[in-house]
């Protein structure tokens, strides 16, 4: 017997029930559409879902347990390898957390280049998304289209980050690198490019009868699942509630712009497309007026930690909105080089905690569609 996680012990203990006409089939854990290393191993009646387990493991990084050997500033490029897809939103929740246990001051352009960068990321994020699901339904043109949108936004991202995914860009107490013109010019005349680009993406695919048969009364998680299993992010605003951890937790500067949470009450996997497509517009709205309103001065706090600075003792906690949803960092600190404890809260393994319960009953091609509906990222779960 395997002890390695997703062996024999898994599929042992997952026995088929009393009725000899199920079939147990392992979906993952390579597959692309698991969209990394997951594993589900599904009991089917013909070609319905009776049960499902999400089997998790197999990219365990132990983030959690890393940073207790490595100094608060050290600890940072480990945040670009959670949820690669949306990285400076992790980078900002550890450097929040941080910040706020040790009262370090932020300069106010460090705030408003974290609100414009994160923003941009989120949208490379919700393109992704978009294309991959697509693909994963069996359409693949329009993910040709997502990557060269999205190539534009990682080669802007790539000039004060020096990387393409896995940033380490934001540093305690501000930011490694100020905006240039350059790339503030370049982004004035992205968003107007992206912007001009939602209608092709509306009448090419969201308005196609194909992708409505496969998405609409699809995986449908009303507000009591969401709820109970603490679903957060475009999961739980596809079930109709404006909760966004931007305005719901304020932080930074993201009270001086305006821009509306997007919600559907449906609660299917057509909700949870059209509330991701719909944040495009809004993260373009808030990188507009960020841009027009971002003040002179510095970028990263004179009194910035240096690498062997120890935190004063206590601990903290920081929320933001990533693109999957809330993100939450805890940190402890006993007055030493290196965090005591640090506790990662990931959306996405609250939000794949449903899936057993609501792909229930389905046909095995819909689990695909509302596996692709949550957005998931492997590494963010596994930690």
């Amino acid at each position: 017997m395997s002890f390695f996680p997703g062996g024999d012990f898994y599929t042992r203990h997952f026995k088929a029930s009393d009725n000899d006409e199920t079939l147990i089939v392992n979906m993952g854990p390579q597959h692309p559409s698991t969209h990394g290393v997951l594993r589900i191993i599904v009991e089917l009646d013909g070609e319905y879902i009776v049960r499902s387990e999400p089997v998790l493991g197999y990219v365990h990084r132990m983030h959690e347990k890393m940073a207790e050997n490595r100094s608060f500033v050290q600890y940072l490029p480990n945040m670009g390898r959670v949820d690669y897809l949306h990285a400076l939103a992790w980078n900002w929740a550890y450097v929040g957390a941080v910040e706020k246990l040790a009262e370090l001051e932020v300069p106010e352009r460090a705030e408003y280049i974290r609100v414009i960068t994160c923003e941009l990321n989120r949208v490379s994020s919700h393109l992704l998304w978009w294309g991959a699901y697509l693909l994963d339904l069996g359409a693949f043109t329009p993910i040709m289209y997502a990557f060269d949108d999205r190539e534009r936004i990682m080669d802007l991202l790539q000039e004060p980050t020096g990387s393409r995914l896995t940033y380490c860009y934001h540093r305690l107490g501000g930011v490694s690198a100020d905006l240039s013109e350059r790339f503030l010019k370049g982004l004035s005349d992205l968003v107007p490019y992206l912007r001009s680009r939602l209608p092709m993406y509306r009448d090419l695919v969201t308005e196609n009868v194909i992708l409505r048969k496969r998405v609409e009364d699809i995986g449908i998680m009303d507000l009591d699942v969401c709820r109970r299993y603490g679903c957060t992010g475009p999961v739980i605003r596809g079930a109709g509630v404006a909760y966004d951890t931007r305005r719901a937790e304020p932080y930074s500067v993201y009270d001086r712009f305006d821009y509306e949470i997007p919600t559907y009450p449906e609660g299917d996997a057509l909700a949870r497309y059209m509330v991701r497509m719909d944040e495009i517009e809004q993260s373009l709205r808030i990188i507009e007026q960020a841009i027009a309103t971002i003040p002179e001065g510095p970028f990263l706090s004179k009194s910035a930690p240096k690498p062997k600075w120890s935190a004063p003792k206590g601990e903290s906690c920081f929320a933001v909105e990533g693109a999957r949803g809330k993100i939450v960092i805890y940190v402890a600190s006993d007055g030493g080089r290196t965090p005591y404890r640090i506790k990662l809260r990931s959306p996405s393994y609250s939000n794949l905690s449903c899936f057993a319960e609501v792909a229930r009953g389905t046909l095995l091609s819909d689990a695909v569609s509302i596996l692709g509906s949550l957005d998931l990222v492997i590494p963010e779960i596994d930690r």
